[in-house]
Order: C-alpha cells, then sequence, then structure tokens
C-alpha cells in the first residue's frame, strides 16, 4: 500500500496563491471555497527585540492532508468518505447525504459543503490526474519548484515536481508537465528536524513541510 503525499519546501515557497488558482481552475471549486490555502506564517523578529527589517515571514499551504487515520472516514454514516489503496482519503458523492460530520471531525478545517450539489468537498489529490502519471495541479504549477509529489513509503527520492532540473528547448506547458525532477535534485539539503507536519491528534496527517533556520508555527 502506498502513502501519496506533498512535500512543501517552505524556504522556496513565495506566496505567490499559483497552486491555489490552479486547483480552483482544474477542479471547478465554488467562488467562496478553496482545496487549498496558503496562510502567511509571520512575521517574526529574527532575533529578541528585533524590528523590521531584521524579521522573517514564510508561507504554509494547507489542505486535506490524506491522513494514515483520517477521522473524517470514522464518522462518516455512509462510507461516502474512505481510504483508497494509494493511501489518498476520497469523497464518494454519490454516497454523501450532506451531514458534514466529516467536515466537523477534521482536525484542519479543510472540507466544506457545495451548497449546489449538497456534497461535501475537499482535495483528491488531483485523484483524475495522478491515476494517469501525471502530477497534481498544485504541483504542476509551482512556479517557485516548492512542491513535490511522491509516496511516502518509498522515500524522499520518489518525489518529484514539474520540469527538468535545467530546463533547455521546449518551454510549453505539455513539455514541462510531462517532465519531472526530483526533490532530492532541486531542494537544498535538509535534516530530520527541518521536517515538520500539521498537529497530528491521533489522525497521522501524511503532508510534511520542510522549513529551514526558522520556527516551525504550523503545529499551533
Amino acid at each position: 500500500m502506498a502513502r501519496y503525499a506533498i512535500v512543501t519546501d517552505l524556504n522556496r515557497c513565495v506566496g505567490c496563491l499559483g497552486c491555489t488558482v490552479a486547483c480552483k481552475v482544474v477542479n471547478d471549486v465554488p467562488i467562496g471555497n478553496f482545496w487549498n490555502k496558503v496562510l502567511r506564517i509571520g512575521p517574526f523578529a529574527n532575533e529578541e527585540g528585533a524590528a523590521f527589517p531584521n524579521v522573517y515571514t514564510y508561507f504554509l499551504p494547507v489542505g486535506c492532508q490524506h491522513c494514515a487515520d483520517p477521522e473524517c472516514v470514522k464518522v462518516c454514516p455512509t462510507e461516502a468518505s474512505h481510504v483508497l489503496p494509494d493511501g489518498t482519503v476520497q469523497i464518494d458523492k454519490s454516497k454523501c447525504i450532506g451531514c458534514q460530520f466529516c467536515a466537523m471531525a477534521c482536525p484542519y478545517g479543510v472540507r466544506y459543503l457545495n451548497e449546489e450539489e449538497r456534497v461535501v468537498e475537499k482535495c483528491t489529490l488531483c485523484e483524475q490526474k495522478t491515476s494517469q502519471g501525471e502530477l497534481p495541479q498544485c504541483v504542476a504549477q509551482c512556479g517557485g519548484r516548492a512542491r513535490y509529489f511522491g509516496d511516502l513509503d518509498k522515500g524522499w527520492d520518489s518525489f518529484v515536481g514539474a520540469g527538468k532540473v535545467n530546463h533547455t528547448g521546449d518551454a510549453s506547458y505539455e513539455s514541462v508537465s510531462t517532465e519531472f525532477c526530483k526533490l532530492t535534485d532541486i531542494v537544498r539539503p535538509f535534516t530530520d528536524s527541518d521536517v515538520h507536519h500539521l498537529p497530528d491528534t491521533g489522525n497521522e496527517p501524511s503532508f510534511r513541510y520542510i522549513l529551514r533556520n526558522h520556527e516551525w508555527k504550523g503545529g499551533e
């Protein structure tokens, strides 16, 4: 069994919101709702008593964490919310009754009720794309090469982003979106202490965040 996830290098993320926009477009997310939000964390002083410009800020993309032991699945009365063999958490809309128990159980507040369809929606990790060997749209459209998609069970070498390491020649969308680079070839070196995840309430969130030389605030 795989455990698909996204790893984001927060030292590379510039907060452009390209991932948010790309997600809304490809998944037809209704106005006012988001499958992926980018939060600004900071500013914080680089040292005690410091003031601008001696401060730092980073950006934190937050969406469904495709947890290993998801609370949303446990509370769903119709089994509409379920875990696939690839480790992703999905919603069968034909079974969803719109009760929103899952939305209330989610520790991260990343589910919402589609008022028109009366079903709950959230990030699917672009299952319609990954099942065809493509990248999730938020990864494919990350201009800073901060986001990478892969299998936690296979280690860091399995995580890939869009485009070649040194892309030359055809720079069309079709070319870039079908050529992948490895996380380990792009991001600066990091240690285990630089790798973080959102608060774990027993649900075991899968997404990982790399942050070097700054204090991690995503656990609050």
